[in-house]
């Protein structure tokens, strides 16, 4: 298998990503998924209402578009996370648009949430077989400014309502052209309001996650917290990519565009993650960010976090990073 991992990631990055899965979604349909890559036993537990076999999932971006809900399920993640999906398909920024940092153990990407619409997803997952907690990640068009940004939000979010087991509001993405904007304070508070009419109007009763950026200054994802806290919302998520570049072993890419991800983010996130579950205790929190091992997992958990995601260290590691983090020795 790892032989396997070293012919995948000759292509470019991008290419790999979608190789990468296809695989994993061919040796599904084979059903002999399982003989290279066993499941664990559960260790079930309730989190905002729902139940989950553990507390490891995939973060939003893995699997944009629902397209291979089955096959992740399968290798053994607590939950899925699909998204970031927009109400119309889009192709996103123009390529190269995913670069590998080996020597950071990192990725930078200025995807722009490509991805086949919210149709598209909804599809999947009238499909999907997966029984665990699929959870959906939304955002907005590119080319949606002001309101039509935040109708976007309500379109995509009655959209998958009947389908999602939780919905994730994503903000944070540096791809988008001012997406970021909306973590101040008149444009949240917005938002979050908005999006507390929609659920009400439609009668959604599952958990809502707010993601954030972990550029944001502290004081600032204090305040949003605290609104959270005040709203019908649920939780956070923390964090997305970074665009804070300076620490990294490789000079060339600290001028790259796009939101840093991997082992360098690892620290800011968790700072951030800190920060929040020591001045709001009770808020339900999803740690994601630079979890490359099973202390990084550890790590989440101990700062705050009651599930974590994974994406990068997914990517460079593989499968066998499950294992890893789910094994009781």
């Amino acid at each position: 298998m790892k032989f396997i991992l070293k012919i995948i990631k000759i292509f470019p990055p991008e290419a790999s990503h979608i190789i990468a899965l296809h695989c994993l979604n061919i040796l599904y349909k084979l059903k002999i998924l399982n003989l290279f890559f066993p499941k664990f036993e559960k260790d079930s537990f309730e989190f905002v209402g729902l139940n989950f076999t553990n507390k490891l999932g995939t973060a939003a971006g893995l699997d944009k578009n629902g397209d291979f809900i089955n096959c992740l399920g399968a290798l053994g993640f607590g939950f899925i996370e699909v998204g970031t999906i927009t109400p119309l398909p889009q192709s996103g920024n123009p390529k190269p648009r995913v670069f590998r940092l080996s020597k950071d153990s990192a990725v930078i990407n200025r995807l722009g949430f490509n991805n086949k619409g919210v149709e598209h997803l909804v599809k999947n997952l009238q499909q999907k077989k997966y029984k665990g907690v699929v959870g959906v990640n939304i955002g907005a068009n590119k080319n949606s400014r002001d309101q039509k940004r935040i109708d976007d939000y309500l379109i995509c979010f009655e959209r998958v309502a009947d389908y999602a087991d939780y919905i994730t509001i994503n903000i944070s993405s540096p791809n988008t052209p001012e997406l970021r904007n909306l973590h101040n304070e008149k444009n949240i508070k917005l938002l979050i309001k908005s999006v507390e009419e929609k659920s009400r109007l439609i009668n959604y009763s599952g958990p809502i996650f707010l993601k954030i950026s972990p550029d944001e200054p502290a004081n600032l994802i204090k305040q949003i917290a605290g609104l959270i806290e005040e709203s019908q919302l649920t939780g956070l998520i923390i964090s997305n990519t970074t665009v804070k570049k300076n620490n990294l072993i490789e000079d060339k890419y600290k001028h790259y565009q796009g939101g840093l991800s991997g082992k360098p983010l690892m620290e800011q996130s968790t700072k951030s993650l800190k920060i929040i579950k020591e001045a709001f205790p009770q808020l339900p929190i999803i740690g994601v960010g630079g979890v490359m091992s099973k202390y990084d997992f550890d790590t989440k958990i101990s700062s705050g976090a009651s599930l974590v995601q994974i994406y990068t260290g997914f990517i460079i590691h593989g499968p066998q990073i499950i294992k890893q983090i789910l094994s009781k020795h």
